[in-house]
């Protein structure tokens, strides 16, 4: 049985949160640098605690060593005051990923 090695580093930028500022009746989109930090091959995915109002593109790929990605983070716009923002998240998972593996999935 093949033993399995622990995924390297990520890092993003900015590095730990976005803030998304009002009037929250128009769409705003941000931008988070993804780069994988470590000598192995990674493929990343994006998850969010609320899909009706937060999206990510691209939501998934595949990042060689050394190499980032750039995602534009969207916010639809809501009524302010009339929903709960305070456990909104955006996740990034992360994994080794073989060598040959595809660097783009078919959508």
């Amino acid at each position: 049985m093949a033993q399995s090695v622990p995924p390297g580093d990520i890092q993003t930028q900015p590095g730990t949160k976005i803030v998304f500022n009002g009037p929250y009746d128009d769409k705003h989109t941000y931008h988070i640098k993804v780069i994988n930090s470590s000598a192995r091959r990674i493929g990343y995915g994006i998850k969010t605690t609320n899909m009706k109002r937060l999206g990510v593109d691209p939501p998934c790929g595949v990042l060689d060593p050394k190499e980032g990605v750039l995602l534009a983070v969207s916010c639809d716009a809501f009524a302010f005051g009339q929903e709960d923002t305070n456990n909104d998240r955006i996740t990034v998972e992360w994994t080794n990923t073989p060598d040959g593996a595809a660097k783009q999935f078919p959508s």
